[in-house]
């Protein structure tokens, strides 16, 4: 199978023609996060039934065709573990991909493999061998070498066969849907990512007050912009334990501002003006304006029937083969809780009694909580060594 670097822009709209043609392609991407405030694109890789070709995107620098592509519905694009893949298609063509199947998130929902890395899921699915990855290249330096070419196209060489070999056993299992409505529900939540309020999820926010939470916000907000202007990682503008610190310190002037530790930076120092801005203008906000403490008295007991939920969950995807970091997360878990438990009902139903996710666990989670379960164990050499049993209050039924 011929393979090159495509350097021409020419050469790399006829590819795209190619792609086209074909209808369906492997794709995936190497790139460098650490310097720059969205992740520099530095490879693009592809792979069809007849080709493999890298792109060099550093000398073709108009990739239209391609995300265009990638948001085409009529062309199918695999990729494994590819969210930074679809982050990039919603940056440069302005739309989610339309036909996009995740080998990585396939494997998750007929194993409890997951995530799976690339060269694990090949010789899982495919019985062979690869060379690994070039984990410690520099993606932006050039010439690239031939080497550094082949094991980027290695990454794209066996997805088409993992994705059709996955798709038969899917469907086989009764699960294709799920893997297809998987894929979208990913898209969908990284399309809205940039609409959340990415602020709460910084980590220690969850003692602050409301009006520690409006300066959390307001602080977050100027990091934002100023790593977008400088083309910086967000995290070397400012700390995000340094935000918390300062929320809770709440400084009126540079001497005091500095004297938090670590903020003894000359890049600091310089900042320490815009800083302060954002401080006091969280902390003129009047009540109505400050952004609500999601904590309530319950949270306690919210945690521990969050850890029962999870015991029941990692035996029933144990039984049912599918991976329960795919299924559900320890904050799905107490979304669920809060909802069937203390009838907070704000917001969407919870994830874990949609679509494919309440066909595994919906019911039996539900029952967990109604006291409709006994739970013994069976066998403690089994995989999923429990039974979860329904319960009519005298004897299981």
């Amino acid at each position: 199978m011929p393979h090159r670097l495509v350097v021409d822009q020419d050469a790399f709209e006829e590819l795209c023609e190619h792609i086209r043609s074909e209808g369906e392609v492997a794709f995936d991407t190497e790139f460098i996060s650490e310097f720059t405030y969205r992740p520099a694109l530095c490879l693009l890789q592809f792979a069809t039934r007849t080709r493999r070709v890298a792109v060099d995107p550093l000398c073709v620098t108009d990739l239209g065709s391609w995300w265009r592509l990638m948001a085409d519905s009529r062309v199918l694009t695999v990729v494994h573990g590819g969210r930074e893949e679809v982050r990039f298609c919603l940056r440069y063509a302005s739309s989610p991909p339309l036909n996009l199947a995740d080998v990585q998130i396939a494997e998750g929902l007929q194993s409890r493999a997951f995530p799976l890395s690339y060269t694990a899921l090949v010789n899982r699915v495919l019985g062979l061998r690869t060379q690994g990855k070039e984990t410690r290249t520099d993606w932006r330096h050039r010439p690239l070498t031939t080497r550094q070419i082949d094991y980027a196209l290695e990454d794209v060489a066996h997805l088409l066969d993992i994705w059709n070999s996955q798709k038969q056993s899917l469907s086989a299992r009764g699960r294709l849907a799920w893997a297809e409505a998987e894929f979208r529900r990913t898209i969908d939540e990284l399309h809205q990512e940039q609409s959340r309020e990415n602020w709460r999820r910084l980590p220690g926010i969850q003692s602050l007050s409301a009006r520690e939470l409006a300066v959390v916000r307001a602080l977050h907000a100027w990091r934002e912009r100023e790593a977008f202007e400088r083309d910086r990682p967000a995290r070397k503008v400012l700390r995000d334990d340094l935000i918390i610190e300062l929320a809770r310190r709440q400084p009126r002037d540079v001497n005091d501002l500095l004297a938090t530790r670590d903020m003894n930076r000359s890049d600091y120092r310089r900042q320490a003006p815009a800083m302060l801005a954002a401080v006091e203008q969280a902390c003129a906000l009047p009540p109505g304006d400050l952004p609500p403490v999601k904590r309530t008295d319950k949270d306690q007991d919210e945690q521990i029937l969050a850890q029962l939920l999870a015991i029941a969950l990692a035996n029933r995807c144990s039984q049912a083969e599918v991976a329960m970091g795919l299924v559900g997360t320890t904050a799905d878990l107490k979304h669920l809780v809060r909802w069937h438990v203390y009838g907070d009902h704000n917001g969407s139903s919870p994830r874990l009694m949609q679509g494919w996710r309440s066909e595994v666990c919906g019911a039996l989670l539900t029952d967990v909580l109604a006291g409709r379960i006994a739970l013994r164990v069976n066998d403690p050499q089994s995989e999923h060594p429990l039974i979860f049993e329904k319960w009519n209050g005298e004897s299981p039924v």
